[in-house]
């Protein structure tokens, strides 16, 4: 059987925790940051949990069980 490679682009935008979450960086950050409140911009500033079966699969290609 051939070794399970990490699929590169997932480890860049994905984090595993100890406990097993999934965080990514938030979305919606990048440009336009005029409009929005401070508050706004901290919160997306902070990862966000994967949920559902999308967690799974990042799991998955990032080679963790």
């Amino acid at each position: 059987m051939p070794k399970q490679r990490t699929r590169k682009s997932a480890a860049k935008r994905f984090k595993v925790t100890s406990g097993g979450k999934v965080l990514h960086r938030s979305h919606k950050i990048r440009h336009l940051r005029s409009k929005k409140t401070r508050r706004q911009l901290r919160s997306l500033l902070q990862m966000k949990e994967v949920k559902g079966t999308l967690k799974s699969k990042v799991k998955r290609m990032l080679g963790v069980k």
